[in-house]
């Protein structure tokens, strides 16, 4: 590959449809602009393959180690990359991001929020990161051998959700790093 990567046409009129349903929920207009942004930011990348350490606040890009010769994202990097594009720095590990923002509950979440799971249970904290789609659905890239995609945000490992971004809303502490360009 050369660089470049090209959306497959399924791909891109599932994006395109998830786009309008987002868009179309009531929920939208009161929801924050950065939350809108990063979800969108997301979506667009469906279809792009993972790659183990791949992808930051610049888009996909190569990774490490098992993910060296693969152009593309870890879930990590998408969910940096979703927030980069609205204007929110929330680190590159999912142990950063997870202390992004503040932590609200899977019955408040909306599109954008960051949401959690714990896949290895020897090891304390998040492995796994994904976006909210909407009340049921994540997008994420989830592993080798397979690309960004929607799948259900109800999993039996989910730990928590973040929303990126408010703690600087709701307290009186420094204000999230903002993307200087």
């Amino acid at each position: 590959m050369n660089g470049a990567h090209r959306l497959l046409p399924i791909s891109m009129v599932l994006a395109q449809a998830i786009l309008h349903a987002v868009h179309s929920t009531p929920a939208m207009a009161v929801r924050s602009a950065g939350g809108d942004i990063a979800a969108r930011s997301a979506i667009e990348m469906i279809g792009v393959p993972y790659s183990w350490g791949g992808g930051g606040v610049h888009g996909p890009g190569f990774g490490i180690g098992k993910g060296a010769k693969t152009w593309g994202f870890d879930c990590s990097g998408l969910a940096e990359y979703a927030w980069a594009r609205a204007g929110v720095r929330i680190g590159s590990t999912t142990q950063e991001q997870w202390r992004s923002g503040i932590r609200i509950s899977k019955e408040e979440v909306e599109p954008g929020d960051l949401v959690f799971y714990d896949n290895d249970s020897g090891n304390r904290g998040p492995e796994h990161v994904g976006l909210v789609v909407d009340a049921t659905r994540m997008v994420h890239s989830p592993y080798t051998g397979e690309s960004v995609r929607v799948d259900p945000l109800d999993r039996r490992t989910f730990l928590g959700a973040v929303r990126p971004g408010e703690k600087a809303v709701n307290s009186h502490g420094p204000a999230a790093q903002v993307i200087l360009q």
